[in-house]
């Protein structure tokens, strides 16, 4: 009761990703607005580093932060709850179990994967966008490795240590860089009965090159890394068929029992009730101030905005998120305060994609182009800076530097999950040999009683 009679202008944000928290950062001071962000995780997600926890070199908690503890403005509160849907005519806000009134609206929900219409793929080809995620595919190999140690079979256990990666786009070509990198390098030493050395990664890209979106040259030199690192790199294979066997493209199947998706990302379904255009990937067309089409109150950002410039698509990374919700933040008090608004401009610091320990390309302004060593420098430095509090910044230092110089990496190859029925019979060469029956105690032969 006390919120409804507050008179302050009521912001509500949903996602507190790299857009949702800058706009919730950008209104913290203004002492006429009350913020509500919602989300159905607790935490902020460092999206960008996920593939480090899937591939064993951080922890889950060195790249995300609980979001109470960044947003610390009197004029903010935080709701774990899941938005269902947006009643623009009422102004309400419907999340499981109740609604929330608003006066602005910013939705920064983010994206999900997206199977080119073959659901069913999901349940043996999962994605990467959440910690759940993350945790779920580093279970997913690490079992894989200990399934080969006990297979019997050499044609299942080859199976066993063949990964698929599909899309190589940044998230695919970062996870196959990562994967074989470990494998060579992290785990020979944990296992008796396989090399893990031999273990496969094959990249699947359905279009001519990979990180299509970057220059030729850098797409070129990204593609050399790979091979450096032993990953298998198939451009022009589509992919037609995924199951608990394998994978299926052209006229050609891998035989894999663990495949990994990053080809495509679809829009949060959330946008959809708002009952406005919304491009292929379910995207909403916003207006020069990121508000949806008819709707000056509702702002969309991040993942789930459709912007050009230029003629270009402004990309889906974390800097125009960032950038997106701090403009957002500052329209709407502007609005407020009945100064003039102002078009929303990206300005393109540049994008980098790491390939490997010393590897990575990347694009710096949209002019200088680089790769190798002094690509992955800038990469990590900008990581860091981006990193949500301090304790997580030196943890990623660490762990970075510890696999840095030694090739390795900390013990963080953990599986937290039963995964035991899911584990092949037991090779021949692992089970203890078997012993021979007990002898059968010999007893005394009976002498007839002595007659008297």
């Amino acid at each position: 009761m006390e919120r409804d009679r507050d008179s302050r202008h009521h912001v509500v944000i949903v996602g507190a990703g790299f857009g949702g928290l800058q706009a919730a950062k950008a209104l913290g001071k203004a002492d006429n607005v009350r913020v509500t962000v919602v989300d159905r995780y607790n935490h902020h997600l460092f999206q960008p580093l996920l593939y480090q926890v899937a591939t064993a070199v951080l922890n889950p908690a060195d790249i995300s932060a609980p979001i109470r503890s960044v947003l610390h403005s009197r004029n903010t509160e935080v709701l774990l709850a899941e938005a269902k849907s947006v009643d623009p005519r009422r102004k309400v806000l419907i999340v499981e179990g109740g609604e929330i009134p608003y006066d602005s609206l910013v939705l920064a929900t983010g994206a999900s994967h997206s199977y080119f219409k073959h659901p069913e793929w999901a349940q043996v080809a999962p994605g990467l966008k959440t910690l759940e995620d993350a945790v779920r595919i580093r279970e997913r190999v690490l079992t894989a490795f200990e399934a080969a140690e006990r297979e019997s079979d050499p044609v299942r256990q080859r199976q066993w240590m063949t990964f698929v990666i599909i899309g190589a786009g940044p998230t695919g070509v970062e996870l196959a860089g990562a994967l074989s990198y470990m494998t060579r390098h992290a785990m020979p030493k944990d296992f008796r009965h396989i090399d893990t050395r031999e273990a496969r990664v094959v990249l699947l890209e359905g279009l001519p090159r990979v990180l299509s979106a970057y220059p030729e040259t850098l797409s070129e030199a990204a593609k050399r890394d790979l091979e450096k690192l032993h990953v298998e790199v198939r451009t022009g294979a589509l992919v037609t068929d995924i199951d608990a066997e394998g994978v299926t493209f052209g006229d050609e199947h891998i035989a894999t029992r663990t495949v990994l998706w990053g080809a495509g990302v679809a829009a949060s379904p959330l946008v959809r009730s708002l009952d406005v255009p919304l491009d292929r990937a379910g995207r909403v067309k916003v207006s020069s101030q990121l508000t949806a089409p008819g709707l000056d109150d509702v702002y969309v950002i991040g993942d789930v905005a459709a912007v050009e410039q230029n003629g270009k698509p402004v990309p889906g990374i974390a800097p125009s998120a960032m950038q997106m919700g701090r403009h957002v933040g500052k329209t709407i008090r502007d609005r407020l305060a009945g100064r003039p608004l102002k078009a929303f401009r990206y300005h393109d610091k540049g994008s980098f994609a790491v390939i490997g320990r010393g590897y990575a390309v990347g694009l710096l302004y949209d002019k200088w182009r680089m790769k190798g060593l002094p690509a992955w420098l800038v990469w990590a430095g900008v990581h860091i800076a981006y990193l949500v509090g301090f304790r997580n910044r030196a943890s990623v230092m660490l762990n970075w530097a510890y696999t840095f110089f030694t090739k390795g990496g900390r013990d963080m190859r953990l599986i937290t999950g039963n995964v035991l029925k899911r584990m092949p019979a037991l090779a021949a060469s692992t089970q203890a040999p078997a012993l021979p029956p007990p002898a059968r105690p010999e007893l005394p032969v009976s002498q007839p009683a002595p007659v008297h």
